[in-house]
C-alpha cells in the first residue's frame, strides 16, 4: 500500500483520514472542494496529483452517483490511477450496485467492501466499527487500515457481504432514531425529564446506541434535510429497500423511511 488515498473527505470521511494519519499511515484526501476548507490535512482537489501512484483508494461519497462520479466519471480513479491496486468502497450503497462493480472494475483491482457504523462522532473518535467483505488475502493487507480508523473490525465474508450487514444494521439504527425521537416528544407532552428518561433508558430493556449517545450524535436533534445525516439514514434504509429478499413485507421498512423523511428538528 505504498500510496493511500481517501476520496470524500466530508463528515465521516475527515475523522478517517485524520486517524489515519495519528496512526502513522501516510494517506492523502481528494475532495471537490477547495483544498482550503481542510485545514491541516493533506486534501487535494486536482485528480491527476491525487491519482499519481495511487495503490490504495477509499471510497467515503454520500450515494451511488459520487461513487460512479470518483470511480468511472469526472475523476474516473478506476482508469486515472494507473498504478491502483484496491478499492474500498466504505460509502452505504444498495447491496446490489456494490455486488455489481465486481463486473465494472478490472479483475486485477481488488475490491473490498467497508461500511462502517459510528456516525461523525466515531469517526472523529476512531472508534468505527468496519463491516468488511472480500477477498482473505485483500482485506489482510489493508486490516491496519481499519485498525486505525476504528475500534471494531468484523469480517463478514466475500465482496458485498460488508454492505449487506451494513444496511440491515442501518434498518436497526433507523428504527432505534425515529423511535428515540418519538418518545422524548411524548415524553415532553408529558412533563418528564429528558436527561432523566435517557438515563433509565441506558439501563432498561430499551437501550440503544442512539438514545445512549444522545448528546454525543451529531444528528441527535435535526429534522430532516436533504444535506443532513437523517437524509442519509433514510437513504440507507432504501439500500436495504433496493435488496430485500424477494416477497418479503417491506411495510415497516417503508414507513420507516417516510418516518425520517418527516422527522422535525427539536428545540
Amino acid at each position: 500500500m505504498s500510496k493511500i488515498g481517501l476520496a470524500g473527505v466530508g463528515r465521516m470521511g475527515s475523522g478517517m483520514l485524520t486517524n489515519m494519519r495519528k496512526s502513522g499511515i501516510d494517506a492523502d484526501g481528494f475532495d471537490i472542494r477547495p483544498a482550503s476548507e481542510f485545514g491541516n490535512l493533506p486534501v487535494s482537489n486536482d485528480a491527476d496529483a491525487f491519482a499519481e501512484g495511487l495503490t490504495t483508494l477509499i471510497t467515503v461519497v454520500r450515494d451511488t452517483d459520487q461513487t460512479d462520479e470518483v470511480l468511472f466519471g469526472t475523476q474516473g480513479f478506476v482508469l486515472r490511477a494507473t498504478d491502483l491496486e484496491t478499492i474500498i468502497v466504505s460509502s452505504t450503497l444498495s447491496p446490489k450496485y456494490v455486488r455489481a462493480l465486481r463486473d465494472k472494475i478490472p479483475p486485477h483491482i481488488n475490491l473490498i467492501d467497508a461500511p462502517m457504523s459510528g456516525a461523525q462522532v466515531g469517526a472523529i473518535e476512531g472508534t468505527l466499527a468496519f463491516m468488511v467483505g472480500g477477498e482473505d488475502a485483500a482485506v489482510d493487507a489493508a486490516w491496519p487500515l481499519f485498525e486505525a480508523m476504528g475500534s471494531n473490525v468484523h469480517r463478514m465474508g466475500g465482496f458485498g457481504d460488508g454492505i449487506q450487514t451494513k444496511v440491515l444494521n442501518n434498518l436497526l439504527c433507523a428504527s432505534h432514531t425515529v423511535m428515540t425521537r418519538l418518545i422524548l416528544d411524548w415524553a415532553t407532552d408529558a412533563d418528564l425529564d429528558h436527561g432523566k428518561l435517557l438515563a433509565l433508558v441506558e439501563k432498561a430493556t430499551g437501550q440503544n446506541w442512539f438514545a445512549s449517545r444522545f448528546d454525543d450524535i451529531e444528528f441527535a436533534r435535526q429534522g430532516y434535510e436533504p444535506s443532513n445525516t437523517v437524509a442519509i439514514l433514510e437513504k440507507d434504509v432504501a439500500a436495504a429497500l433496493d435488496a430485500a429478499p424477494v416477497g418479503a413485507d417491506t411495510a415497516l421498512p417503508e414507513l420507516l423511511k417516510q418516518m425520517l423523511h418527516d422527522l422535525q428538528p427539536m428545540d
